[in-house]
Order: structure tokens, then C-alpha cells, then sequence
């Protein structure tokens, strides 16, 4: 199940290969009695590769997540530097859409990995955070909302960092917030579009509206069970700490 991804890492690894090379001969042997010669990003790639279940690293997901990490600052830079709405609007569909996609393959193709369950979450509230934040500067969001979306990702953000850091175990994304994220991957490209100057852009500033009420109920719902769940990964945290230093 792993194989298009590590097939995608061992071609790019061929591309360096080369200047890395490392010729394995035996001193003084010659002709064809060599062993070949292996690069150490490639052994690096190999051992990546190697790894299977939940501890893999190399998985399609995994990449799609990344790559959506680096697209926000070029989000941040169409909309702000080059004033271009149209395009940082389309990015930014296309960047919400990618956190569909990735959950799609990882549940389908047996691609899930914990790295994925962190590296995901993490994409998508620099996402919010970020590209919502552009979008006040923007004005194209009424300020209101913005401020409440923008303050309650970076109020959960520290509170998975702080309890991480008091011993808690890792807490899942839980379907209410999946729920919430996806609402508003679509409302604010709907408001940036209400301001692009499209024929039907009077109508997405509506549908923008009409989506933003319940997504805001699946953020307050979210928001509101998180604190039981986080107070009862807390517990069990410290509870799995005691017990392996008792043993």
C-alpha cells in the first residue's frame, strides 16, 4: 500500500545520487568484483521505506499534508503582496480540498500513520490561522468572524501544546472539529470570491452566510467537548507515566 509513495522517494533520491556515491569495492579489488555502490540518502530512503503500520513516515497522505504546509505562505503572499483575490482564492480551494483527499487515501488505501494524525491537524490550523488572518488584513471576511475563528484555533493550538507538555496522550481529531474545518475551507473562499468581481460573486457572499451557520455550531460543539476530552487524556497520560515508572 505504500509503494506509490516510496517509489516517488527512491526517484527523487535518484536524482542525488550521484555527487553522494559511495564505492563499497574492497581495497584493491578490480574488474567486476564490486559491490555496488549505494548513496546514503539512499540507505536513508531504504530505511524510511522499511518502515510499515502506524510508524511509517513515507506515505502519500503524509506528502499531501506537507506540501499543503508549504502552499500557505504562498497563499499569504498572492493575497497580500500581489493583491490577486482570484488566484489566492483558488489556492485556497484547492489547499482545502487536499485535506479531504488525504483523509480519502488514508482511510481507502491503508495509508494512516501517526505521523499523519499529527502532521494533518497541525496543517490545517496554520491553515485557518494563517489564511484567515490574510484574509482580515484583506477585508474580505467580516472582521467578527475572522476574530472568533482566528482566536479560537490559536486558544486550541496552545492548549494541545500545553497539555502535551504536562503528559497527556495524543488526542485524535474528533469529528465535530474535522466537521468544522471543512465548513470553513469552504466559507472564507466563498467570501474571498463575493470581492473578486465575479458575475455570481453577490451570490457566494450568500452561500458564504448560509454555510457559516453550522459550521459555527460544529466549532462551539467541538470547542466545548474538547475540554473532557483533554482533561481525560491528561488523566491517562499521567496514569501510563506512574505506571511505567513503577515498573
Amino acid at each position: 500500500s505504500g509503494r506509490p509513495s516510496a517509489y516517488l522517494v527512491g526517484l527523487g533520491v535518484s536524482w542525488f545520487r550521484a555527487p553522494f556515491v559511495i564505492d563499497r569495492r574492497a581495497p584493491g579489488t578490480r574488474g567486476h568484483a564490486r559491490a555496488p555502490a549505494i548513496s546514503p540518502l539512499e540507505d536513508y530512503a531504504a530505511a524510511l521505506m522499511a518502515r510499515t503500520g502506524d510508524d511509517r513516515i513515507v506515505t502519500i497522505p503524509n506528502a499531501i499534508s506537507l506540501i499543503r504546509l508549504c502552499l500557505i505562505p504562498v497563499f499569504v503572499w498572492l493575497l497580500l503582496s500581489r493583491h490577486d483575490r482570484r488566484s489566492a482564492m483558488y489556492l485556497l480551494t484547492a489547499l482545502g480540498g487536499t485535506d479531504w483527499i488525504d483523509g480519502w487515501i488514508a482511510r481507502h488505501f491503508d495509508q494512516g500513520s501517526t505521523l499523519g494524525k499529527v502532521l494533518d491537524p497541525v496543517a490545517d490550523r496554520l491553515l485557518l490561522a494563517a489564511g484567515i488572518g490574510a484574509i482580515l488584513i484583506d477585508g474580505s471576511v467580516p472582521r467578527w468572524l475572522g476574530i472568533v475563528v482566528v482566536t479560537r484555533e490559536i486558544v486550541i493550538s496552545i492548549a494541545v501544546v500545553t497539555i502535551a507538555a504536562l503528559g497527556a496522550r495524543r488526542i485524535d481529531v474528533q469529528w465535530a472539529g474535522k466537521a468544522q474545518t471543512m465548513g470553513w475551507m469552504m466559507v472564507f473562499p466563498l467570501f474571498l470570491a463575493s470581492r473578486c468581481g465575479f458575475g455570481w460573486s453577490p451570490y457566494a457572499d450568500d452561500v458564504a452566510w448560509i454555510l457559516a451557520v453550522p459550521t459555527l455550531a460544529f466549532m462551539l460543539y467541538a470547542t466545548v467537548t474538547y475540554v473532557p476530552i483533554a482533561r481525560r487524556a491528561l488523566a491517562e497520560g499521567r496514569a501510563g507515566r506512574h505506571m511505567v515508572a513503577a515498573s
